[in-house]
């Protein structure tokens, strides 16, 4: 999604960090053969979300959605040496799509997969995060802060992506759309919740930076 005039996008993307070619060739394999290559996050958001983790410098990281592992070799270029990220999916099928790139990209032995209902995996993980990035099934949203919030690092930073969802947030809502109302909420939690601080950035789709106290 776009809410900026295409002319000052393109003027955006051109002077910000270009993509690197081993991303490229994930995304031209993704389209090629994955369903709904559209949840890609895409060159753009790919080198925030790289230049974010590196500002942070993560020993742990989590993400929630790793789809064909985009965003999580984007956030791996800011790990510490000896650091991981824990990547969740609940689709089975896209696993050795993942593995290939992550082991291609030189950060394949410090991105652990998890393959299930990240609800039921988080729990299980004993980590502390410094950096945990939320892009998954919206109407969870909100139930994966509550188990993540106390797995954070005082300091520790929250990013939450599509906030915007396609700019429903500010339109009426049906009954029946059952998204655009948990991400309304998630909005919500995150704006009051007195153990984080936030703020909602319209990029792309929109992504919100929330830092523990």
């Amino acid at each position: 999604m776009y809410f900026l005039p295409e002319d000052l996008d393109s003027y955006i993307v051109k002077h910000s960090e270009q993509e690197p070619e081993l991303l490229q060739q994930l995304t031209r394999e993704t389209y090629q053969k994955i369903l709904q290559p559209i949840m890609l996050s895409g060159p753009y958001q790919g080198r925030v979300l790289s230049m974010i983790s590196k500002l942070i410098n993560p020993v742990s990281i989590l993400e929630l959605g790793t789809f064909t592992g985009y965003s999580t070799l984007c956030l791996a270029e800011g790990l510490e040496q000896n650091g991981k990220i824990h990547t969740i999916d609940i689709n089975e099928e896209l696993v050795d799509f993942q593995r290939k790139y992550f082991d291609k990209s030189g950060f394949g032995n410090q991105i652990v997969q998890h393959t299930g209902n990240a609800i039921d995996i988080i729990p299980k993980l004993d980590d502390m995060f410094d950096l945990v990035f939320i892009d998954a099934d919206k109407p969870n949203y909100s139930n994966y802060f509550h188990l993540i919030i106390d797995k954070i690092q005082p300091g520790g930073v929250i990013l939450s992506d599509n906030v915007l969802w396609h700019g429903k947030v500010v339109k009426p809502i049906s009954k029946k759309d059952h998204s655009t109302q948990a991400v309304v909420n998630y909005n919500t939690l995150l704006k009051n919740d007195k153990r984080i601080e936030t703020v909602l950035l319209p990029i792309r789709d929109g992504l919100t930076i929330s830092r523990k106290k």
